[in-house]
């Protein structure tokens, strides 16, 4: 099933291409949050690929409604989709967005799937099976790097559009010591510190499960032995994700800071 996710997510970003070279026409969601054709064609090749696929799993993508609690707390399974994950970096077109799909059980990604389409890079992170990237058509390699400790300095990665100046002192609170910032857009965030590019991604902004979900299934499995601990769960009454910091070997109450 995983080659079909990741042929799945490559259509999806080929679609996105399409429109990325032309002037991009951007509406406005309920949030305020844009939106583009490229997003809404992206979702529709997923969503169909998806239910063709596996019929019986249900699919919450960003751009479909959300299913009442009292009907989805009972999913032990479930996908998890952000067609275009930093539509701000699209419209900016520098090139850091991405296509997410993720596979939910019990709460817990067990399969993500990550796609940058304007470099032809895909990650992807798999329960028991490891984390690895791929670089345009060369082989997978596979992602092993160890958790950020504290009281040491660290490189963090911050958001390209949603910087708040305010991280590093939040951080410098709890003993830990930034010596590098690293800007970077969309999902790709959470790949960065899997492949040791950075040691963590902090982020005391608002996110939403579909953000995060596949990004977060290639951090988690990208060690050669245990599961990396991450603070963020799945499929919960409230899909807004808690202000979190990914890349630490233990909880840091990021809500706190």
């Amino acid at each position: 099933m995983l080659n079909k996710i990741i042929e799945l997510a490559k259509r999806a970003g080929e679609e996105i291409l399409r429109y990325y070279d032309e002037e991009i026409e951007v509406s406005q969601k309920e949030d305020d949050s844009p939106l583009t054709q490229a997003d809404l064609a992206a979702h529709y090749i997923i969503v169909d690929g998806l239910r063709e696929l596996t019929p019986k799993i249900p699919i919450i993508s960003e751009e479909s409604g959300i299913p009442d609690y009292s009907v989805r707390k009972s999913w032990d399974k479930l996908w998890l989709v952000d067609p275009l994950d930093g539509t701000k970096e699209f419209i900016k077109k520098n090139g850091e967005f991405t296509v997410n799909i993720a596979l939910i059980e019990n709460g817990k990604p067990i399969l993500g799937v990550v796609y940058v389409p304007a470099k032809g890079i895909t990650y992807y992170g798999e329960k028991e099976k490891g984390s690895f990237k791929q670089l345009k058509d060369s082989s997978f390699s596979k992602l092993e790097t160890s958790e950020f400790k504290k009281y040491r300095s660290a490189r963090i990665v911050v958001s390209r559009s949603h910087g708040d100046g305010a991280t590093v002192e939040k951080l410098k609170k709890i003993g830990i010591i930034v010596s590098k910032e690293v800007p970077s857009g969309s999902s790709i965030k959470f790949c960065l510190v899997a492949e040791g590019k950075a040691e963590l991604y902090p982020r005391f902004g608002p996110t939403m499960e579909w953000d995060t979900a596949a990004a977060d299934a290639v951090y988690r499995y990208s060690t050669a032995s245990v599961e990396k601990y991450s603070p963020l769960t799945y499929n919960k009454e409230n899909l807004l994700n808690p202000y979190f910091v990914i890349g630490s070997n233990e909880f840091i109450d990021a809500e706190a800071l």
